[in-house]
C-alpha cells in the first residue's frame, strides 16, 4: 500500500497569509486564508509594507491552524511547496523564509512555486487535467493565455501588454467612488445596468493572444469626466455594465480563437477575477454545452490567493523531483516557464 502524498503550501504574494494542505496532489486536508482587505480597504489599495507586517503577524499561527485542521504534524510532510514569485517582494520574503525554516527544521524537502501556476493549478483540485489544455488567466496582476502540454510545462501564448483586467477593474471602481476591491463591485453594478455606452475593445493586430486594457480604463475616465463637465450624470450599473461587457468581449473572443488553434481538450480559467460572475456565465454560455472541450471553472474560494493552489502545484513539482535549496529567495519578476527545460 503506498503511504499517502501530504504537501504543504504557503502563499504570500499579496496581502492574503495562506497555509493549506492537499493530500495525494487533489484532496483538500486544509485551506486556511487570512485576508488583509480591512487593513488595505481605507487607502484604496494594498500598501506593501503593511502586507509585510501582517504576514509576520499571521504565518505562525496559520501554519499551526492548517496541521490542526488537517489532523497531522510536521513529520507527516511529503513537501512543503512556496510562492517564490511574482508577487510584491516583501510579503513574498515572509512566506519564502517560514518554507525554508520549516523545512530546514523537520528535514521536508522544499518546492518553489509560480504564483500563476498555483492559480492554474487550482482547477486540479476541481477536475483532473487533460492535455492539451489552454488557461485563461485573469487576476489583479496578470492577464494570460497559458497552454500546456503536460504537467509543468507553461507557454504563454498571450498576455497582457499594459494594465492587467483586475487592475482596470479596480481604477474603474475607483473613478466610480468604490470600496476596494473593486472588481467585485463593477460586476455588481454590471448585472444592474444596460450596456448603453459605447467603449472600445483593443484587439490589436491580426493574429495576436495579447491584450490591453489601459484604453478601455481611460475611455470609462474620459466618459466620467465629460459627462461631468457637461453637468450630466453617468448612471454607474450603465457605465458598470458597458465596461465589463468590453472585457468580457476581448476575453472570451480571444480565448476561443485559441481553443480552436490549438484544439485543446480542456479549457480552464483561473485567477482573482474568476470569480467574476459575468465573465464565469460567458465562457459557460459560449463552451459549457460543447461536446468537444472540457470547461474547468474553480469555486469561488479557490479563485482568489490560497494556498490550496499552491500545494496543488508543488505536487506536481514534487514527483517530478523539482526541488529548491535552502537558498531559495523571493522573485518578484518570476517567469513562470522557469521550470519546463529542466
Amino acid at each position: 500500500m503506498m503511504k499517502d502524498q501530504w504537501i504543504m503550501g504557503i502563499e504570500t504574494s499579496c496581502d492574503e497569509t495562506a497555509v493549506a494542505i492537499i493530500k495525494n496532489g487533489r484532496e483538500i486536508a486544509a485551506n486556511v486564508v487570512a485576508s488583509q482587505i480591512e487593513s488595505h480597504k481605507r487607502f484604496g489599495g494594498v500598501v506593501p509594507e503593511i502586507a509585510s507586517r501582517h504576514h509576520v503577524e499571521q504565518i505562525t499561527l496559520v501554519l499551526e491552524e492548517a496541521l490542526e485542521k488537517a489532523g497531522i504534524t510536521y513529520s507527516d510532510l511529503s513537501a512543503i511547496a512556496v510562492t517564490e514569485g511574482p508577487g510584491l517582494v516583501g510579503a513574498l520574503l515572509i512566506g519564502v523564509n517560514a518554507a525554508k525554516a520549516v523545512a530546514f527544521a523537520h528535514d521536508i524537502p522544499l518546492v518553489g512555486v509560480h504564483h500563476i501556476a498555483g492559480h492554474i493549478y487550482a482547477n486540479r483540485l476541481v477536475e483532473e487535467m487533460e492535455f492539451p489544455l489552454l488557461s485563461l488567466v485573469v487576476s489583479g496582476g496578470h492577464t494570460e493565455l497559458v497552454y500546456m502540454e503536460e504537467h509543468g510545462h507553461f507557454e504563454v501564448i498571450g498576455e497582457t501588454r499594459d494594465d492587467a483586467a483586475g487592475e482596470a477593474y479596480d481604477k474603474v471602481a475607483r473613478t466610480l467612488n468604490l470600496p476596494y476591491p473593486g472588481g467585485p463591485h463593477i460586476d455588481r453594478l454590471a448585472h444592474e445596468g444596460n450596456p448603453s455606452i459605447q467603449l472600445p475593445r483593443a484587439w490589436l493586430e491580426e493574429g495576436s493572444y495579447d491584450f490591453s486594457f489601459s484604453g478601455l480604463k481611460s475611455a470609462v475616465i474620459n466618459a466620467v469626466h465629460n459627462a461631468e463637465q457637461r453637468g450630466e450624470k453617468i448612471v454607474p450599473e450603465d457605465l458598470a455594465a458597458s465596461f465589463q461587457e468590453s472585457v468580457i468581449d476581448v476575453l472570451v473572443t480571444k480565448t476561443e480563437r485559441a481553443v480552436e488553434e490549438y484544439q485543446v481538450k480542456q479549457l480552464l480559467l483561473a485567477g482573482g477575477v474568476a470569480a467574476n460572475k459575468g465573465l464565469r456565465a460567458a465562457l459557460e454560455k459560449k463552451f459549457g454545452n460543447k461536446a468537444d472541450i472540457e470547461l474547468i471553472i474553480p469555486p469561488l474560494s479557490l479563485c482568489t490567493d490560497n494556498a490550496a493552489m499552491i500545494a496543488a502545484a508543488g505536487s506536481v513539482l514534487f514527483e517530478k523531483g523539482q526541488f529548491a535549496s535552502l537558498d531559495l529567495n523571493a522573485n518578484p519578476g518570476l517567469d513562470i516557464t522557469i521550470h519546463n527545460d529542466k
